[in-house]
């Protein structure tokens, strides 16, 4: 999106001329203020703080002494190139190498200056000026002399409505989002059962289901079968699609959409093939939750399961695939997966303990049902997703035409 921005009257300008930097500080021990915002809780290129910590939750060091109000713009001056700027929704205390920035109202329209901060010009002047190399930083004198244009009052009014228009279209989207994708495991088990899941334990839980429905192990419903080992070396740009471990609990989607790592024929050659309809498990990961999470390959090419997978191959004259995929991603099957896997340094979990999973017993033909319509909501998730990608492509070049 292109849009015919006349700079002819705008006027060249500092940073320090439309910006100050706030410097009060807070006594911790002496103080009312409960919340606190660390780097890590400001996201790269989101000028929302969507996560921060409360006093009493951890031992912050004697750094943590900078105050910000509401309103306030927080910028993360170490490694600039994250573009970590935000703007305050609440007051409380950050560290104080994270910029508290205020605008000169008289001079700038105080929602233009976020974006301003946020442009690319912005940010390479301040990458270009930071010292260090380890954890590169910014000193205010430098970041106050970058130089840009800047639009008469009326106009700036304008520009500020259009980009934060902009950054409601997206907030919209991430609330509808977050809410499809905390609510899925909810609507999947509703379509299994009219739940509440009674029982405050695994077995009060499984017990339960088993009087409701019926419980049937996973072994009974298919074959297990172990990936064979495919390196990092062994990995081309393009080729056959395979699927490592590692890509299993990094990915979203329930189901296969894409693939990220490509083998040679000859590598193919020595590695297990999957079918269509097969499931494939992480066998090792970083912590329990990442093992034994599952996706399924669901397409007529060819493809193949590297080394520290686990394959099931369902009857499907039993259970629907697709159907079971979701379930064993499901609340019902990962308490059960929690208590199963082994390891100190990396989490392992194996076929003979997959065999055991306990599984609730449902007609075929609503297995089917229950596939087709958790495979429509995650269309919809993805067509969010996708939505998404291009509004904030879309700012970001919007605020790069303006800056």
């Amino acid at each position: 999106m292109e849009i015919n921005i006349d700079k002819s009257n705008w006027s060249k300008v500092n940073f320090g001329d439309v910006a100050i930097q706030m410097k009060g500080t807070v006594d911790r021990d002496n103080t009312d203020l409960r919340y606190y915002v660390k780097g890590e809780h400001m996201n790269s290129e989101d000028v929302h703080i969507r996560e921060f910590g409360e006093l009493t939750d951890e031992y912050l060091g004697p750094a943590f002494i900078r105050h910000f109000k509401e309103g306030d713009i927080l910028y993360g001056s170490r490694r600039t190139y994250l573009k970590k700027v935000a703007v305050a929704h609440f007051e409380g205390i950050t560290s104080n190498t994270t910029f508290v920035i205020n605008a000169k109202e008289n001079v700038i329209d105080k929602r233009l200056l976020p974006f301003l901060m946020l442009s690319d010009k912005f940010t390479e002047h301040s990458i270009m000026h930071s010292k260090g190399s380890v954890n590169p930083y910014i000193n205010w004198k430098d970041l106050a002399n970058y130089e840009f244009l800047l639009p008469p009052k009326e106009q700036q009014a304008e520009l500020a409505e259009l980009l934060w228009a902009m950054d409601t279209v997206i907030e919209n989207d991430l609330e509808v989002l977050e809410r499809l994708e905390k609510n899925i495991q909810n609507l999947f088990l509703s379509k299994i059962i009219d739940f509440n899941i009674e029982g405050s334990t695994i077995t009060g839980i499984l017990d339960n289901l088993n009087k409701k429905l019926g419980l049937g192990l996973l072994k009974d419903f298919g074959t297990f079968l172990k990936g064979k080992g495919i390196s990092k070396d062994d990995v081309i740009e393009s080729g056959i699609p395979c699927i490592r471990y590692g890509e299993i609990y990094t990915n979203h989607h329930i189901v296969i959409r894409k693939f990220r790592s490509f083998i040679s024929e000859d590598v193919a050659n020595t590695s297990l093939q999957l079918n269509k309809g097969d499931i494939v498990f992480a066998g090792s990961g970083e912590t329990i939750t990442e093992i034994g999470k599952s996706v399924c390959f669901v397409d007529d090419f060819e493809a193949y399961a590297g080394g520290d997978t686990i394959i099931f191959r369902p009857d499907t004259k039993k259970i629907n695939s697709v159907y079971l995929s979701y379930l064993l991603n499901s609340l019902i099957i990962r308490l059960q997966l929690n208590k199963m896997g082994t390891g100190a340094t990396v989490a392992h979990i194996y076929p003979e303990d997959l065999k055991k999973i306990r599984i609730p017993l449902l007609d075929i033909s609503i297995q089917n049902g229950i596939a087709v319509e958790m495979e429509t909501i995650f269309k919809s998730i993805d067509q969010l997703k996708s939505k998404l990608q291009s509004s904030k492509a879309l700012q970001k070049a919007l605020i790069n035409q303006v800056f």
